[in-house]
């Protein structure tokens, strides 16, 4: 007697709620109910991010008699945004948004159709724009409860922080990408630097100075949170193995401001010889 066929959305562990027709519609899963090796470590990763999002989804609603209004930075095809709703929202709607900003025409088009052939048009929205404009676009409120940005390119992860702090954002969750603008400054300084600190040899080589400056950045975005009154984990995002970009920073409002932390930022900079640099003191600015 042959087998029975075996499907396999079986072996996906689905999240319960979890919409079929929304994974075909984001290209997950195939129309026959297919599914690639790609697409399957595709959903896993988003799985993982949302397993962290959910309980900040949980405390803003509770707080806000069932508000909230979530801001995705880089969003993408929203593949993010899409499941959370999804997952999370679609069952109680009322008074939750989901904002996708996105910088290419075609991609938000394409999810703002999406959104109303599967019904979420009153609770989704996606706008066309840099992330360093969102602060002052008239469509988006002047405060929000949650900003998420997942490898939003080039320096958009600090304009996403950016726009969290003007906006009063209660939490942020953020997977950094493109921290190559620090090396650049460590590049730029080595040879001013060389003999002034042993710290120097830490970004000496090429390759460690575009590791070291990826690190850095990341130390100094955490930094900069924490001197706005947030309070700071990173974690690694399990399944994201394959990349380097896998660092997970969630920010938590708790008080007014950290001064402390201020300084230990701005102590850092000139450890390091970028004090100097105009451009970094803007970019990672904290309270005065």
């Amino acid at each position: 007697m042959p087998k029975p066929k075996r499907n396999p959305l079986d072996t996906l562990e689905l999240k319960p709620g979890q919409s079929i027709e929304l994974l075909k519609a984001l290209h997950i899963v195939t129309r026959e109910g297919g599914i690639n090796q790609d697409s399957r470590r595709k959903l896993k990763q988003v799985y993982h991010l949302t397993q962290f999002i959910e309980p900040l989804i949980d405390e803003v609603r509770k707080a806000n008699d069932g508000g909230l209004y979530l801001v995705d930075h880089g969003a993408g095809k929203s593949y993010l945004g899409f499941i959370l709703y999804d997952l999370y929202l679609k069952q109680n709607p009322e008074g939750a948004v989901v904002a996708g900003v996105e910088t290419r025409q075609e991609l938000v088009d394409k999810s703002n159709t999406l959104a109303k052939q599967l019904g979420f048009e009153a609770g989704m929205q996606f706008i066309n724009l840099p992330v360093a404009q969102a602060t002052e676009h008239p469509d988006l409120p002047e405060t929000v409860d949650i900003v998420t940005a997942l490898h939003a390119c080039n320096t958009a992860t600090d304009d996403a922080i950016s726009f969290g702090l003007k906006k009063q954002a209660k939490f942020m969750a953020l997977v950094p990408c493109c921290q190559a603008e620090v090396a650049t400054h460590l590049r730029k300084n080595k040879a001013s630097q060389l003999g002034k600190s042993s710290l120097v040899e830490m970004w000496r080589h090429p390759l460690h100075t575009r590791e070291f400056g990826s690190q850095l950045t990341n130390v100094l975005r955490c930094l900069q949170l924490e001197a706005h009154g947030y309070q700071v984990t990173v974690t690694e995002l399990v399944g994201w193995e394959h990349s380097m970009k896998n660092e997970l920073i969630i920010a938590k409002k708790h008080q007014r401001s950290n001064p402390k932390a201020a300084q230990r930022l701005r102590n850092m900079l000139v450890e390091l010889g970028l004090d100097a640099e105009e451009d970094l003191q803007q970019r990672f600015h904290v309270p005065a």
